[in-house]
């Protein structure tokens, strides 16, 4: 190894811990990782990589770190196949067999004891190796057979041989697939409605669809149309301010909800506390409320500060209600208080410290006269762990629980719409968007310091859509600390989300396997791929489906390996088949009957053009109306492309018997998008093998603009378009009763 150039020693340190050497792109273009790029991943991994003396040290730390540890951090078993063993490393000066006793303690996650082994002595040495003088072996101990699903924390303790030490690891007892109900694997065909929950307009909300809007959408696609599921955006919490902090795929938190789609008018304060009432009859504030309901996009600005006047009056009349003092503990006095007690008490410690990180933002950035970030804080409140941060939590404890308070309602309030999916028979429910992380600044970011690499960002590489390669400003997770964690926070992430409906997709699922990263301050293309414990992370995700009863859906759109797709199918992961996407390798669109059984159909998504909007090039013209095309010839490309991708439509509807009376084969005599032809479209889905097909409501309702347009901020009104219909329309409009009758005959319930 000293005899190695330090190139060479870059390359074996990024081998070893997950770096690629090399790519290739959508278009089969090969990249190779340059020791620039290796470099700067492995220092925000927070490896010393600076010169060669540090290199060598990380290696040798690598090459021993199991050795000196005890023991891998996890293991993984799965349910029904023989248990296996593990591996022990540690000091023995003994030749031969094993002299030590291994006595093994597996706790459930309840804290109790499952069971206790001794191994020993005895034990066969499968390896040895000299450390600094010593000698070390490792033994495989073996695993107890039939355990039952769940998280073990597993206590080694070791004597013999002059030795006494004590390991710990995290055992992972997992299905060999995801949740999958017995009537999707007995070939039943299900639809739904996808929405953007913000987008409802309505008679009463505050400028922004809420979850008693959402209530109303349940109610009619569940019992008058018969849908199967609801699609919905992520629902994490965000900072709900413009223009950077409104997209659902950039949340402050993924563990929590957005507190803007509470109902106020729901909340039981709100009608027993007369300043409420107050403040709800003012001309003044009514005028508020009224404007951003009219408002054509969502005035986040407006409905936040609407809203929060109205919950801080109601936080105030529930403490003086339902307890009889906040500092330090809670102590209720009605069933109302104590069923808030509960709440928090089963969120726990994570709960505690997003709203201490909400407090301490607030309190901070009111005493600030410019915007700060968590990373600028004194440093006492930099950390989770500080006296300073303790004597801040004592002393602002009442503020602190207004941020629980908040999202207890949220939490009742989409718990609600959960229980009317089932209460109108609906075979799924909610199903909902998980994003693949979390802005870096925000809650997860502060509360996460432990897992995440903060010296990068992960996007993707470049491809026709983004030549130069994409950054999204998401910091990604360290796979070599996760694992050290015994993933904690990607448990607790998929729980949160999981909770709240029968399935959730996985944005960008690829990262279950590897992750574009890119080195901060560096382009998109010097970027390259990290691997990631696939096997662990999978087993995770398996386990927590099943105990949800939620199927998962991975958005596997882009650079997306045949191998990787080969591992979501075996796992029982749900493919992502966009209808645009979906060609032959000559271009022409792929039959019905090409598509996976196992998997999520649809014909557009929040990035793509709706429809009409496609139909019609608007995505072509407001991208050249906003500079996006690199040349008129680009532009002009563009609009050939997409006369024939629609003629590809025509030709494919019109093999299948879906190609609507008097519309011609020729696009350029079908300018706009038709009912007709929406139905028709839907109906080609329709007939595929796919479990799921998800119609959205903007391609009901003709809507020409998208909801995002990737690679603007805002330039475009990204995350804030409204319907063009409120709910109350929306539930009376016939397309939707007739798209719903042709998709039923294609896909009955039973």
């Amino acid at each position: 190894m000293y005899e190695r150039s330090e190139s060479d020693l870059l390359r074996m340190l990024g081998d070893r811990t997950g770096i690629a050497a090399d790519y290739y792109d959508i278009a089969g273009t090969h990249h190779v990782t340059t020791d620039e790029t290796r470099r700067a991943i492995l220092a925000a991994m927070n490896l010393r990589v600076t010169n060669r003396e540090e290199l060598i040290a990380e290696l040798e730390t690598w090459d021993h770190r199991w050795w000196l540890r005890g023991c891998e951090p996890v293991h993984v078993l799965r349910l029904g196949r023989d248990a296996g063993t593990w591996s022990w490393y540690g000091p023995c000066e003994s030749s031969g067999d094993s002299v030590l006793q291994i006595h093994t303690s597996f706790y459930a996650e309840n804290g109790d004891t499952q069971c206790e082994r001794t191994e020993g002595p005895g034990l066969r040495v499968e390896e040895t190796r000299m450390i600094e003088g010593r000698r070390f072996i490792r033994v495989a101990v073996p695993f107890p057979q039939d355990l039952p699903l769940g998280y073990y924390s597993i206590n080694a303790h070791v004597k013999g041989d002059g030795t006494s030490t004590e390991s710990m690891f995290r055992l992972i007892v997992a299905p060999e697939r995801c949740y999958i109900p017995d009537e999707l694997q007995q070939g039943v065909r299900w639809w739904g409605v996808a929405l953007q929950l913000y987008s409802l307009r309505s008679h009463r909300n505050w400028g922004v669809g809420d979850f008693r809007d959402l209530g109303a959408v349940i109610e009619w696609a569940g019992k008058r149309l018969g849908a199967a599921v609801i699609g919905l955006n992520p629902l994490h919490a965000l900072k709900n301010a413009k223009p950077y902090h409104i997209s659902p795929y950039s949340p402050t938190s993924r563990l929590f909800l957005n507190d803007l789609y509470i109902d106020v008018t729901q909340v039981s304060e709100c009608w027993t506390n007369p300043d409420v009432q107050n403040r709800l009859a003012d001309p003044s504030f009514r005028t508020r409320i009224e404007a951003a309901r009219r408002c054509e996009f969502v005035d986040y600005d407006t409905v936040r500060s609407t809203k929060r006047e109205v919950l801080e009056l109601c936080y105030r009349t529930f403490l003086q209600d339902n307890f009889e003092g906040v500092e330090p503990e809670l102590n209720p006095k009605t069933e109302r208080g104590r069923t808030f007690h509960r709440f928090i008490e089963r969120e726990g410690a994570s709960l505690a410290r997003y709203a201490l990180f909400h407090a301490l933002e607030e309190e901070l950035q009111s005493s600030s006269s410019t915007s700060t970030i968590w990373e600028d804080w004194p440093e006492p409140y930099r950390t989770r762990r500080s006296e300073a941060l303790k004597e801040f939590q004592r002393r602002r404890m009442p503020r602190i629980r207004f941020f629980q308070y908040l999202q207890w309602l949220a939490t009742e309030q989409l718990l609600e719409a959960v229980k009317k999916t089932q209460e109108v028979g609906m075979s799924i429910g909610l199903y909902h968007d998980f994003a693949l992380g979390s802005e870096r600044y925000g809650a997860d970011g502060w509360l996460n310091q432990d897992v995440l690499a903060f010296k990068a960002d992960c996007g993707a590489p470049p491809d026709a859509f983004a030549p130069e390669g994409q950054n999204w400003g998401i910091s990604p997770l360290d796979p070599l600390r996760l694992r050290t964690s015994g993933y904690r926070y990607f448990i607790e992430l998929l729980r949160n989300n999981l909770r709240y409906g029968g399935a959730i997709r996985i944005d960008h699922v690829m990262a279950l396997f590897r992750l574009f990263w890119i080195p901060r301050g560096l382009p998109p293309a010097m970027g390259t791929y990290v691997h990631y414990r696939d096997d662990e992370l999978l087993a995770i995700l398996a386990l927590e489906s099943v105990r949800a009863k939620a199927v998962v859906i991975g958005e596997d759109l882009g650079t997306v390996p045949d191998w990787v797709r080969d591992r979501l199918e075996t796992t029982g992961v749900f493919s992502y088949r966009v209808f645009y996407f979906e060609r032959e390798h000559w271009g022409g669109w792929k039959p019905p009957a090409h598509y996976p059984a196992q998997s999520l159909a649809v014909v557009t998504t929040h990035d793509l053009p709706t429809l009409s909007g496609y139909w019609e090039g608007v995505d072509i013209e407001t991208r050249s109306a906003l500079g996006l095309f690199p040349s008129e010839e680009a532009r002009n490309a563009m609009w050939v492309e997409r006369h024939r991708e629609k003629a590809g439509i025509l030709a494919a509807l019109k093999s299948e018997g879906l190609l609507p009376a008097g519309v011609p084969d020729d696009p350029s005599q079908v300018p706009t998008m038709t009912t007709e032809l929406m139905e028709g479209i839907h109906q080609y889905l329709a007939r595929t093998p796919a479990s799921i097909v998800l119609t959205n409501i903007e391609d009901v309702i003709g809507t020409r603009y998208q909801t995002n347009l990737p690679g603007t901020v805002d330039q475009h009104p990204n995350w804030c378009r409204k319907l063009d219909l409120p709910v109350e329309d929306l539930v009376q409009d016939s397309r939707f009763e007739r798209l719903a009758t042709l998709l039923r005959l294609s896909r009955p319930l039973v």
